[in-house]
């Protein structure tokens, strides 16, 4: 569904993706974990077609993404679930989920917002599949906010998309809401078959849902593996300020699985309270 292979961008003289090589299969979960400014957002904006990267080979859902694209075409395939939600207050819960098929149908059926009586159907079990499909019909402004990004993952299920990104999905939520959103998105996408990539600040989290964890530092990526994995030196190694860590955990002498060296107790409080915060 995703295959990244050498991907480079750079902002001016800022160097913000070196070479980075991933691949997501259907159904598959990963989880991108990094400090600020280690370019999770970055890649993440490159997949979902927001920007343009400098070289290498990105196609996302069968979309070569390095070619011209359409916004529509590309909605067709990709989806995506925002750390702000996204949602247009006013409109009932159901209304904001059909947003989801306006990359289906036609311009002036999305201005009329006029939808088939299959895209509420499709609607309303995709709020089913979130445990809400008893607030179809409520404004959205009432809900609560692990209640509104719960309808920002549905509406992105209705997309019907081969891929789903997360951006920090769970970021504004207490611990126990968190689990339950990340709970919902991993259980519903993995019985759809859809590849998701999410970015994360909290370790937890990623361990907890992840079938797979990617790790970037300072644009490199320095760990890609499964959680049992991410042990104290790879943890090292995804959250050091050091460049030259950074340059030895991904040079040929060592594996992107397991990279060496401590790993300091406070960048592990730092990392998987996030949430809690």
């Amino acid at each position: 569904m995703i295959t990244i292979r050498n991907l480079r961008k750079s902002y001016g003289s800022n160097h913000v993706l070196h070479g980075i090589d991933m691949d997501v299969k259907a159904g598959e979960f990963v989880v991108m974990l990094g400090l600020s400014g280690a370019g999770k957002s970055t890649l993440l904006r490159c997949m979902n077609g927001l920007n343009q990267p400098d070289s290498g080979t990105l196609q996302v859902g069968g979309i070569d993404l390095m070619q011209t694209h359409s916004r529509r075409e590309l909605a067709r395939h990709v989806a995506m679930v925002f750390q702000h939600h996204n949602l247009v207050h006013r409109l009932s819960v159901r209304k904001n989920v059909l947003t989801g098929r306006l990359g289906q149908v036609g311009t002036l059926a999305s201005v009329l917002q006029f939808f088939k009586h299959s895209d509420i159907a499709l609607a309303d079990q995709c709020l089913e599949r979130v445990g809400l499909a008893h607030k179809a019909l409520e404004r959205t402004e009432a809900l609560s906010g692990g209640q509104m990004q719960r309808v920002g993952i549905a509406r992105a299920l209705a997309q019907q998309p081969q891929v789903i990104l997360a951006d920090e999905p769970v970021a504004s939520l207490d611990p126990k809401t968190a689990r339950r959103v990340l709970q919902y998105l991993r259980d519903a996408t993995r019985e759809m078959g859809i590849a998701v990539v999410c970015n994360l600040h909290q370790v937890d989290y990623a361990k907890e849902f992840g079938d797979r964890i990617v790790g970037l530092s300072q644009g490199r990526m320095v760990f890609d593996g499964a959680p049992a994995q991410l042990d104290d030196a790879a943890l090292n190694a995804i959250y050091s300020t050091d460049t030259q860590a950074a340059d030895a955990a991904t040079s040929p002498s060592h594996s992107v699985h397991a990279p060496t060296g401590p790993w300091h107790a406070g960048s592990a409080q730092l990392a998987t309270s996030a949430g809690a915060m």
